[in-house]
C-alpha cells in the first residue's frame, strides 16, 4: 500500500500542511496494522500449539530484521524494536485466545 502525501515535507507551508500529511501517513499504517492483525489471526488456525502461537525464536528473528529495517530508514532501532515488540506481544496474546477458542471447539 503506497500511501501518496499531497505535499511532500519540504513543500509543507505551515504547521497546517505537516499535520494532514503525517495525519494521513498515520491512518495508513493504522489500517495496515489492522491487515496484519488479520493475517496473525488467520494464522492461528495452522498452529499447533500455544508454543507455536507464541513462536519465540521467530518472534527473536522478526524483532532483529525490523531493527535492520529500521536503521536502513534512519530511525532508531530500539525505539522501532520497542514499538514492535509491544504491538506483537500484544497481537500474540489476542492470537492465543483466538486459537483457544478454535481449540475448545475441536
Amino acid at each position: 500500500m503506497e500511501v501518496i502525501n499531497q505535499l511532500q515535507p519540504a513543500e509543507c507551508e505551515g504547521m497546517e500542511d505537516i499535520r494532514r500529511e503525517i495525519d494521513a501517513l498515520d491512518h495508513a499504517v493504522i489500517k495496515l496494522l489492522g491487515k496484519r492483525f488479520q493475517y496473525v489471526l488467520a494464522a492461528s488456525k495452522f498452529k499447533t500449539s500455544a508454543t507455536s502461537v507464541r513462536a519465540p525464536e521467530r518472534f527473536k528473528a522478526m524483532l532483529a530484521t525490523r531493527r535492520e529495517w529500521a536503521e536502513t530508514e534512519g530511525l532508531s532501532p530500539d525505539a522501532i524494536e520497542k514499538m514492535y515488540s509491544d504491538l506483537v506481544n500484544h497481537f500474540i496474546a489476542e492470537e492465543m485466545k483466538h486459537w483457544a477458542a478454535h481449540q475448545s471447539e475441536i
